[in-house]
């Protein structure tokens, strides 16, 4: 097996379905020749030819609008967004006709694409760089909503994501393009959609996450003394949610922690908060915690680091939760 980044394992995913299926074509600004704004797309373009892979004006209605069209016509599209605060002008066409068409047409038609982009801060970027917009897109019925945390992850999610038979929105954690190897097959292989991954068991406090702060609550666990027993989930999937892997992990901990990058009001972990307290009220200990983003837009690069969630205030609230 390789050892590759995260970045490369997306990439690699790509090429391969790209040569399994001629139906498959890959666009965005800048994903052609460049190889998009960080390489993801690199060297798909001189393998595959600019009509599988191209550059698209800058334009996102157009993107997604696009996709639609692609897909009812019996492409695969897989649409690049340059970054997830330019998803914005591409929602309505996202909201309106990708994920409402098997429903608008009662069946006839699915929509088999994938729209994918970067999420969230951590590379010191402009605005509209560095949003976390997993709750806008995860509340749309019609979508599939899914966030990889590691490098086998993103293989295996996105090859799932490419052969589902409707739209979903892949959203890849920038700050972890590049930011640590690990084995990945080299062949095919699939991670189903909408099942979360238990990366570490524990028996005292069950905390969730995704994408890049997978990695912060597991330098967080780290900080804690021996006595407590962390059950670290990765959600994965954002829409459809593993109801039934948090569910049987709070019946056995007993307490429940959600660490989010996005803002606190209104995000993915309210939303889980609430299926536990509805689903498994009678095995909760303590009350339900959310370590979130601040309700605020994401600082610019001298103040980024103030937003961020740090390991010590993730590992704070697991003592103050374990020890209610």
């Amino acid at each position: 097996m390789a050892v590759i980044t995260l970045l490369e394992a997306i990439n690699q995913a790509l090429d391969q379905k790209m040569a399994d299926d001629s139906r498959i074509v890959v666009f965005g600004e800048d994903t052609g020749f460049e190889g998009g704004v960080f390489r993801v797309t690199a060297g798909l373009q001189k393998k595959y030819g600019v009509d599988r892979v191209f550059d698209t004006p800058i334009a996102e209605a157009a993107i997604t609008g696009g996709a639609v069209g692609m897909a009812i016509n019996g492409l695969i599209p897989i649409a690049e967004i340059q970054f997830d605060g330019f998803v914005f002008p591409g929602y309505t066409e996202i909201v309106t006709h990708m994920a409402r068409y098997r429903n608008r047409t009662r069946g006839g038609y699915s929509l088999p694409l994938v729209v994918r982009f970067p999420v969230g801060g951590g590379i010191r970027a402009l605005e509209h760089h560095s949003e976390s917009i997993e709750t806008l897109l995860g509340h749309i019925p019609g979508l599939k909503v899914v966030i990889p945390s590691t490098p086998y992850d993103a293989k295996g999610l996105l090859i799932s994501a490419i052969e589902d038979p409707d739209p979903v929105i892949f959203m890849e954690p920038k700050r972890i393009y590049r930011s640590g190897k690990q084995e990945v097959p080299e062949e095919m292989y699939r991670i189903p959609i909408g099942k979360a991954k238990v990366v570490k068991e524990g028996t005292d406090v069950t905390v969730v996450a995704w994408g890049a702060f997978v990695r912060e609550v597991e330098k967080a666990i780290k900080l804690l003394d021996d006595d407590i027993s962390v059950e670290l989930i990765d959600l994965r999937s954002i829409s459809p949610i593993d109801e039934q892997t948090l569910i049987n992990s709070v019946k056995k901990t007993g307490r429940f922690i959600v660490v989010q990058e996005a803002v606190k009001s209104y995000g993915p972990g309210a939303e889980l908060i609430a299926m536990i307290n509805e689903k498994a009220f009678l095995s909760l200990e303590a009350a339900p915690a959310r370590v979130t983003g601040f309700d605020i837009t994401v600082p610019l690069a001298k103040g980024e680091h103030y937003h961020f969630i740090q390991p010590e205030r993730i590992a704070a609230e697991i003592k103050k939760v374990t020890k209610f």
